[in-house]
């Protein structure tokens, strides 16, 4: 099992979302966070005041998917979430030792 985190552009999230679940993906974790890569922020208008902007808005996805279906999950999110952009974000998978289905008590790849 793998999991998966995407960090992307918050208006790309339904996108996102829809490109999963066409790929046969459901079952995902999204939390609305901030940061920056190369981007490294911006500078706004308020009110007659420049102001600095160092941490953007982002979406974290974060799904765990069998070993098979890691490449296909990528590339679904790649592809919905791409702008062509500075921006867009990235993408991480990581291995999962183990999961378990508190409801059930089903293990590993019965309980994703």
């Amino acid at each position: 099992m793998k999991k998966i985190e995407a960090v992307i552009k918050p208006f790309k999230t339904d996108d996102v979302r829809e490109a999963l679940s066409s790929a046969g993906i459901s079952g995902m974790t999204i939390t609305e966070v901030k940061g920056f890569g190369r981007q490294k922020g911006h500078t706004e208008l308020y009110r007659g005041a420049e102001y600095q902007v160092d941490f953007l808005p982002k979406v974290k996805i974060e799904l765990v998917v069998p070993d098979d279906r890691v490449d296909i999950a990528v590339e679904a999110i790649a592809n919905a979430a791409k702008t062509g952009k500075i921006g867009d974000g990235k993408i991480f998978v990581l291995d999962v030792l183990s999961a378990t289905r508190i409801r059930t008590g089903e293990h590993d790849e019965e309980a994703i």
